[in-house]
């Protein structure tokens, strides 16, 4: 999964956006997301994220240049406390912990109850 916590300047709102894979997450992926948000989101995007390898690749730093609504600044390592984000991927994990889903169908439905 790969999810921004966004904010309104004025702090009114606030909205989770997700996206879910079956697979591994790449740049292709991330880049994905990132035009979801420009999409969904008006006027400038401050993206704070983790250290993670994903965010560094090229691509992706490639195709942020290249928007310059998007102004992205990175968590200090080894700071998961600081990332909001961070605490819908540990209730949605602690959630779905003792379940055993029979496929992904059920899966899914699991982690969205976690995330809800």
């Amino acid at each position: 999964m790969i999810g921004a916590l966004c904010v309104t300047p004025a702090r009114r709102k606030i909205k989770l956006h997700l996206q879910s894979y079956r697979t591994s997450i790449s740049g292709d992926e991330v880049i994905r997301f990132v035009k979801h948000l420009l999409r969904h989101v008006k006027g400038p995007i401050v993206m704070v994220w983790d250290k993670h390898p994903i965010h560094g690749r090229r691509k992706v730093k490639d195709f942020l240049m290249c928007h310059r609504r998007i102004h992205v600044y990175e968590f200090p390592t080894s700071a998961p406390e600081l990332n909001p984000t961070e605490f819908v991927w540990t209730q949605t994990s602690e959630h779905t912990a003792s379940t055993a889903p029979h496929n992904s169908v059920e899966l899914q439905a699991n982690v969205f109850a976690g995330i809800a």
